[in-house]
């Protein structure tokens, strides 16, 4: 039988948005975590680890059981949000690792990647633009530990004019709602656009709807951000669904954004979730 793989981290908290959607707070044994807003790790559980009820069929051969089920998440804590590394996951009931996260309790061990990786952040932005953050479902992951990270100064508000537009399917699977609108409240310079794409069963929703790659295009989106959507102004983030972001390359390409290279940045940056 293979040797057990080390667990390194624990769960400390564990917040229900919906039935189909988590925020995990994991705490890693070795501190501190290193990583940049935007970036993402690894999380891990072995497959003889249970599952909730109503997954999917899932059979592992006994030589097996010991191995890891990974996948990478983008971090949504910022980097000084403490102790905690934090994750905003949504449930495959067909996936090796979704269904045994979501059966995990607090004090539960897990495995954690060892530091954030990856290109999708802040880094390659120059300071004078303004910023675009588009997302669906989790891919507003990476933008939560953005804004929570740029709002440190002494007003705890963003340093530059930012707008995250943030589509679901319905207005309570829009994760991270009350805290994106209280910093939009308090922040002249972060706008909150969340965008519901069924709204004839959220009956109660009175915002915006539609899809986001619908929004891209409307001629008012410029005013509701607050700043140009211009290329020379204002770099654009896309994440989660890779038809949206597909849709969003072609749409926001008409307009003169395109993906950067390894030696020049570009006004357009990506990040697909599967």
């Amino acid at each position: 039988m293979p040797k057990k793989v080390a667990y390194n981290a624990t769960l400390i908290a564990r917040i229900v948005v919906t039935p189909k959607i988590l925020i995990l707070r994991v705490k890693p044994d070795k501190e501190p975590f290193d990583f940049s807003p935007g970036q993402f790790t690894v999380l891990g559980l072995r497959k003889s680890e249970p599952r909730i009820a109503g997954a999917d069929p899932d059979e592992v051969p006994p030589e097996k059981m010991e191995r890891l089920a990974r996948r990478a998440y983008s971090i949504s804590s910022g980097t000084l949000d403490g102790d905690f590394v934090e994750f905003y996951v949504s449930l495959v009931t067909s996936g090796e690792l979704t269904p045994r996260l979501f059966a995990l309790k607090e004090g539960d061990r897990l495995f954690m990647g060892d530091k954030g990786r990856g290109v999708f952040t802040l880094d390659k932005v120059d300071s004078g633009k303004s910023i675009l953050l588009v997302g669906t479902g989790t891919g507003l992951a990476p933008y939560i530990s953005m804004v929570r990270t740029m709002a440190l100064g002494e007003e705890g508000c963003p340093v530059r004019a930012i707008t995250i537009m943030h589509g679901a399917r319905y207005s309570w699977d829009l994760g991270y709602r009350g805290e994106l609108e209280a910093l939009a409240r308090a922040c002249p310079r972060f706008v909150y656009l969340p965008v519901v794409s069924d709204p004839v069963r959220d009956h109660d929703w009175k915002g915006r709807t539609g899809r986001l790659n619908d929004w891209l295009v409307k001629p008012e989106l410029s005013e509701l951000c607050g700043f140009d959507l211009n290329p020379t102004k204002t770099d654009i983030f896309l994440c989660g669904h890779p038809g949206m972001i597909q849709s969003g390359i072609e749409i926001l390409g008409e307009r003169g954004y395109a993906k950067g290279t390894h030696k020049e940045p570009g006004s357009l940056h990506l990040e697909k979730y599967w």
